[in-house]
Parts: C-alpha cells; structure tokens; sequence
C-alpha cells in the first residue's frame, strides 16, 4: 500500500456517504410525504421527493435526486426490535423545513419524531409504551388547534388514541376488538368538518368506523363485503366533496365506499340494533356543530384484477390545475402478492372503473408486494417486497408528448444481517455478504457520484457468513454448508460496471485476453438450483445438462434465464436478480461442518478457510492453492471456531488468526519454497483475553497487528522486548507481546486500521461496538490511544457492528488531496454504510 503523510490531529470529523438496507416485511412500513414543499422538491429533481421506509430497528428518510435517483440521506433509531410502520404527518407550521412523523414497532412503542429538511437531522418528540403488545399500524392527524391526534392498533386487540400535548404517558382512550386484531386504521375528517373519524379494518373482514364526539370515538356503523382480512385503507375527498374509502383484502378485491353527507334519510334504530351495516339501510348519524347529521355510505365499485392477496393501497395525491385550484384525480393504486401493481381509472365516459395500468414481475424466485405509493407529485409509483426490495416506476414524457412508465432506480440493500464485507482490491467497489443468502456488489454511479448496489454475483439458499476477494475479478463465499464457492466476474457484469462506475478494469480484460482466457457472458441458476451456472456468448446453456436438478413436469419451478444488458443507469431489482449473477468456477470440500471465516493474500493466490467448531479436530484452518484449487496444508492451533483471519496486507507472508477459544495464532509462509511454520500463539496460559476474540487486523506497515473482544479491549500485539508483560515472553510467543491496549465502554466487535499513516507515524484506528457505536481513535506505541471522534448508534449502527474495512488505495480513486479516508462498516442492522472521515491538518 501506498501511504500518504499528513498529520493527523487530535479532531476529526465524519459523515455517513452511503447507507444501504433493506425495507421491513410489512405492509405499513413505507410512506412518501405529501404536501406542497415535497411537490415542488419532486418537479425540481424529476423524482418523488422525501419518503420514509422501516428499516430493521430504524426508520430512514429517502430522497429522489436528479434523473428520480433516489438514495437514502437520514436514518434514526428509537426502537429496541423491528419497525412495524411509518407514517408522515401533514402539520400546518410557521417553518416549512420542519416534518413530523410516526414509528411503531415490535418492542410495542409508538414514537413521534420530526425531521428537518435543511439539517436533516431526526429529533424525538415523545414516545408512547403502554401497549401491551406490537404496534401493527399507525395513523395520525392533525387538529385546527394545531395539536396531534395519534392512533396505533396493536397485537393486544386494541386500538389507543393519544394526543401528545396533553398526555405523553397514556392513552387517552382504548378500543377494545374482543380477541381479533386491527391490521388498517386510517384518521381523517368527516366531510369538510372537524370532526375526526377513525377507520379500522380487521381479521373480521369487516371495516370499522368510529366518530369522535365528545373527546371520545363512539362507533357509528361497521361496513360489510370484504370475505378475508382487510389489509389496507385509504380514503380521500373528490372534486364534489363526498369521501371516498378505498380498502383491500386478502380476498383478492378491491372496494371504494362513497360517504356522503344525506340530511334527509334518518336511520330506524330499530331495524339495525348491531349498528352495522346492511344492504337497506347504509347510513349513521354524527354530531357536527351541535346538531345531528346524517351521512349514507355506498359501495362505489368492487374491483377484481389481482390474483394473490392486496396488500396495498393508495390514492392519487391532489393536484393544483392551471388556476391554482386544488383537484382530486379518480386514481388508485394497489399492490399485490402477485407481484404487481395496479393503477385504476374510471372511464372517462362510463364512469365505470378499469384497470389503466399494471406494473410488476413476471416469473423468478421473489414472492408478492407489501405495499404501494404515489409520490407527491404523481408521476412516480413505488412497491416494497418480501425480500426488503423496492420496485419503482416513473411517469416520463417522450419528444412526442407521449407519456409512459418506466423503470426507475431505486434505493436497495439486504433484509438479514449482514455478515462480511471486502473491498475490491483497488477501492472501486464493495461487496457484502448476508444471512439474506445473497452476495451484492455496491459501487459509486460515476453520473451522480452516489452510491447504488450495482450487482448481486450470488443468490443463494443457505446463509451466507463471510467472503475474501481473488483479485478483482474473482471472490470466494462461505455459507452455512460445508462447501466453499468461488465465483468469477462475467464478461457482460465487467463492460457495465467499467461504463456506469468507472471502475478501470480495461488493463485486467486486456490481460486475460493476452493469457488466452475466456470469460463467461452472464451466469444463470436452475430452478432449485444452488449453483450460478456460465452462460457463454456463442453457446446457450443448458441448465439442466448435469443432471442433479430436472425441471417440473407441471413447470412449476422455471429457469431464471440471463440476458446481456447494456445498462446507462444503475440495474433495477429484476436485472439484479437475473442478470448480474456472477458465475461458480469452483467447490472447495474439505471441512466437516458449515464454513464461518475465509481470508486471501493480498496477491490473491492462497485462500485460507475456517468451519464452525466444537473440539480441535474440526478447528483446523485450511490453505488453499487459488491457481490448481488443491489444498496446500491444513493448520492446527485452536481448539473452538475460528471467527476471522486476515494476511499481512503487503507481504501476504502472515496469518494471523483469531477463535472462540479467546486465543489468537500467526503462521508464517515461505514462498519459495511452500512451507508453512506457527510463528507465534497464545494459549490458555498466555492469552491477554478474557472472552472470545471477535476480531483482528494489521497495520499498513505489518508492525503490529490488533486483536478486539467481548472483553472490551483492544491489543496491539508487536515483536519487540518492549511489550506490555515486560521480561522474559513464553516461548510460544516467540518474542511477540502485547505493547499496549485500550479498553471500550462496550464489546468490540470489529476492528479496522486505515492505511494511511501520518508523519508522526500515528495509525487511524475504527473500533466497532456491540451497541451498533463506531469509534475513531488515533494510536502509536509511545502515545498510546487517543479518542477521536464517536459515530452513534443514529450515524453508525443500532445494532451489533460486524465488520470494519478501510478503503484501499483510497488515494488514487477519489484522491487524498482533501484528507478524506472511506470506511466501510456493516451490522446486525442489515445495513452497509460508507462514511468519509475528513482528517484535519
């Protein structure tokens, strides 16, 4: 590594530059923010403006950039489990920089929070934890005095209402539901009044309306139709002022109800003493004003397109026309676990209501959708999925004034833990490895300098553990199998990530072409497949040529065929899935049970291996010969699982290798002529540690190397008579000790070292904690280690931090003219972040 001198003062400061995750599993956990500012925001970038979206424990602010390029520009947690929704809140302010919105989640808190657009800084306003049980969905509205009303429905059958200003302990009123559950609620205003209204749609397949009067919500009528659980509701006002509730089912339906206010039909008490609704008589009566008024409810259309359960639903957000008058547009749309989404119209002439637009996937291996948004202007239409995965579509005008629905980009990232990352050897991209079971490559898009996920090489069906880059264009993933894999770049991933990200691997093509080697074009799995098989330009594949898998006599279970792609943006979900798979070109057998660590040398020749142990025969490292694929030698010296491994980063010549068994080993190679000698390892007896060992690295230089664990503590280790024991070493150390540690409020988790040092010969230090805290530090053996700066659980991570990685060669790609380092980090939060770190001096 090259290293660069400046000098590095006693502060710093950070910045998150990228955040990746993915989207929650439920239907309430995304929504776009609707008023006038974001509208605006929206024409001005040709995107859709702010939105949120539950993010494991947090819940992250995204914005729609230049050419609708959407990435992820806040993120704050409050809550100690999953998000379960999100909710934007229209509050009428003296500031328009100012956004309020609503979280609830598992750990059965329901949190209020505003955001602030210039700052974009996240700040808790209160929290409400008296709910037994999770928050399933969350609503809120606004009142003429300016104050808040909220309502949550939780796995405890009951529905609360709060209002922040008044009590921000307790509910102000409880809506029990016997022993079902609420799944949908919705609060607006009845028909131009300020009377609130609260909708609820249950497992009882029937819709709930419930009229605020007197400070307390009195049922009024309970609307029948729906043969399943009701999973969505939406309502809005149209041009004429009647209210419009659209709600969907797992029975496949649709339904809009039409509520309009009808002074001269009075309800017969008598003849519907339940309250609920019935085919004769559709109407309840509110007081408004202090006077009665009688409103009747009609089913407006029942709409049948989906074929699975309708998971989402929502209306065209109002418009301004030409005169600056408010309008509704008669728009709709639902999203489906068939994998679609759907715009309904009425027709113009009719009036009767069709089907205008349908957006989706055909075929693969992804289940349905969540949910569905307009953003705020219209023009840009968005799904979430069971895999964490967004779907996107824009509006866009052609020279003809045509208008038609494309693809956009949209932000992506994993929905599991995310376990491994590694850097390309050059510092142009990052993969990542997850128990989502998927490897995904991230890399800046050169057009706007953002990052997106530009490639998944391996979808895969166990849970993948860690990862090591063979050079640039080749990696190895270990999994909860036995089997180690090794995959290649294809030839048609290589051109659009060179196009689309700069990444100048034109000097690695021209070499293999000298050497003679053919690549693969793309690379295609069979169905129940676990193999990416290779697809070459001149030869179709035949996925089913082995024999080991043969396809359904019914075709239940389809190929997931490639097709080259020459992509201008960044690919979308349906490209990732099946077109950026990257080939396996070997299988590696050799441990007995599931793989758990791999390492490389930095010249990518010798790939070391470690599985999950119990006892010392199955805690053995093996060495691996990256150009015939044989196994070199097998090395003994811990006793329980070895959890990470990494090679001196410039000679390659060193192994260094932590465990379970609190003790850590280092191995020397020989190059010339193969051999492989322990040069140095702990013991029971010798060990620093006190806990299990959860991670190492080195110094740029190779004169130290670090060692993090459960205890809390950070030990460089160094050769020298000048360690922190002092006298005489155990022989096993071989004159190798501890020169200084560092103890953490919290376990280490994750280590890294930058590889840049400053004059005075200080190394950056990232120590990554069990809280989800990453904290900078600066060190050298005569000063020891001073703190620098503390990324929190809102900039860093909220969960545990599994992995820290400095960029390589950080120097020649954005260059460190500006003394700006990039880390790497991943977590338990599903997320992958990159921070520039600005060092001052």
């Amino acid at each position: 590594m090259n290293n660069i001198s400046f000098e590095l003062s006693n502060t710093l400061s950070a910045k998150t530059a990228f955040t990746s995750c993915g989207c929650n599993r439920t239907p309430s956990s995304v929504h776009w923010l609707q008023d006038s500012q974001n509208e605006n925001q929206a024409e001005e970038h040709g995107g859709g403006g702010l939105f949120l979206y539950a993010a494991r424990n947090s819940v992250a602010v995204v914005l729609s950039e230049r050419n609708g390029a959407p990435r992820v520009i806040s993120s704050h947690s409050l809550h100690k489990d999953r998000v379960n929704c999100v909710r934007w809140l229209q509050k009428s302010t003296n500031s328009s920089q100012l956004c309020y919105f609503l979280s609830g989640g598992v750990d059965k808190a329901l949190c209020l929070c505003k955001y602030h657009r210039k700052t974009r800084e996240i700040e808790s306003v209160c929290c409400f934890k008296d709910s037994q049980s999770s928050v399933i969905c969350c609503d809120g509205l606004t009142l003429k005095s300016g104050q808040f009303l909220l309502a949550s429905a939780c796995g405890d059958s009951y529905v609360r209402i709060y209002q922040p200003d008044k009590d921000a302990e307790k509910a102000l009123q409880s809506i029990k539901f016997g022993t079902g559950f609420i799944l949908s609620l919705q609060l607006t205003f009845i028909s131009a009044t300020s009377v609130p209204v609260l909708v609820c749609g249950g497992d009882d397949a029937k819709i709930h309306i419930f009229i605020q009067q007197a400070g307390q919500f009195v049922k009024a009528i309970s609307l029948h139709g729906h043969e399943d659980w009701i999973r969505g509701l939406d309502f809005t006002t149209d041009d004429k002022g009647d209210m419009l509730l659209a709600s969907c089912s797992q029975d496949c339906f649709v339904r809009i109800w039409r509520i309009t206010e009808s002074p001269n039909k009075v309800p017969d008490p008598s003849q519907n003493p339940s309250g609920e609704i019935k085919l004769k008589e559709n109407v309840f009566v509110a007081e408004v004003n202090e006077k009665n008024v009688t409103f009747s409810v009609t089913v407006e259309t029942v709409l049948y397109g989906h074929e699975g359960w309708v998971y989402g639903i929502h209306w065209h957000p109002k418009v301004l026309d030409a005169s600056g008058t408010s309008r509704q547009p008669m728009k709709l749309l639902t999203a489906s676990m068939d994998k679609t989404m759907i715009i309904w119209q009425p027709d113009a002439d009719t009036g009767v209501w069709e089907e205008r637009l349908r957006v989706g996937e055909v075929g693969g291996n992804t289940l349905g959708l969540y949910g569905c948004q307009f953003s705020a202007g219209g023009r840009t239409i968005l799904a979430h999925g069971y895999h964490g995965a967004f779907t996107l579509w824009n509006l866009t005008t052609s020279s003809s004034g045509d208008e038609h629905w494309c693809r956009g980009i949209a932000v992506s990232g994993h929905f599991g833990d995310v376990t491994d990352i590694a850097w390309d050897p050059e510092g142009h991209f990052l993969l990542s490895t997850s128990f989502d079971q998927t490897t995904r490559l991230f890399a800046p898009w050169k057009e706007t300098g953002n990052w997106y996920e530009m490639g998944r090489p391996q979808v895969h069906g166990y849970d993948l553990q860690c990862l090591a880059m063979l050079g640039r264009l080749s990696f190895a993933s270990g999994a909860d199998e036995k089997v180690v894999r090794v995959f290649q770049c294809p030839l048609n991933f290589l051109e659009n990530l060179d196009k689309l990200c700069d990444a100048k691997i034109s000097s690695e093509l021209h070499q293999m072409k000298k050497e003679g080697r053919t690549m693969a074009e793309g690379a295609s799995v069979p169905a129940l497949g676990l193999s990416n098989k290779a697809v070459f330009a001149d030869q179709p594949v035949d996925m089913y040529a082995d024999k080991d898998v043969q396809p359904a006599a019914n075709e239940q279970y389809t190929e997931s065929s490639f097709r080259p792609l020459d992509l201008t943006v960044p690919p979308s979900e349906d490209n990732l899935l099946q077109n950026t798979l990257w080939p396996e070109t070997q299988k590696l057998y050799g441990h007995g049970f599931e793989i758990f660590a791999l390492a490389a040398n930095p010249q990518g020749t010798i790939l070391a291996s470690a599985c999950k142990a119990t006892k010392p025969d199955y805690a053995g490292i093996i060495l691996w010969d990256t150009k015939t694929w044989q196994q070199i030698t097998t090395l003994y010296c811990h006793s329980l699982t070895v959890v990470q491994m990494a090679f001196s980063p410039v000679s390659g010549d060193r192994l260094l290798s932590v465990s379970r068994d609190r003790t850590w080993a280092l191995h020397q190679f020989d190059y010339t002529s193969g051999a492989v000698d322990k040069l140095a390892a702990t013991d029971k007896k010798t060990a620093v540690h006190s806990r299990i060992i959860w991670s190492c690295c080195w110094t740029p230089d190779e004169a130290f190397f670090l060692t993090a664990s459960r205890d809390k503590k950070v030990i460089f280790w160094c050769r020298n008579e000048d360690s922190l024991g002092g006298g005489d070493q155990p022989a096993g150390l071989n004159g190798y000790g501890a020169c200084s540690q560092a103890t953490f409020s919290q376990s280490v988790t994750a280590v890294g070292v930058s590889y840049v040092l400053d004059s005075s010969r200080r190394y950056l230090l990232a120590a990554g904690l069990e809280n989800g805290e990453i904290t900078l530090c600066s060190w050298n053996k005569s000063e020891g280690l001073t703190q620098l700066h503390v990324l929190d659980t809102n900039m860093a991570h909220h969960l545990t931090v599994r992995k820290l990685i400095f960029r390589p060669n950080s120097n020649t790609s954005e260059g460190h003219t500006n003394n700006v380092v990039k880390l790497a980090s991943c977590g338990q939060d599903h997320q992958v972040k990159l921070y520039d770190i600005m060092l001052t001096g």
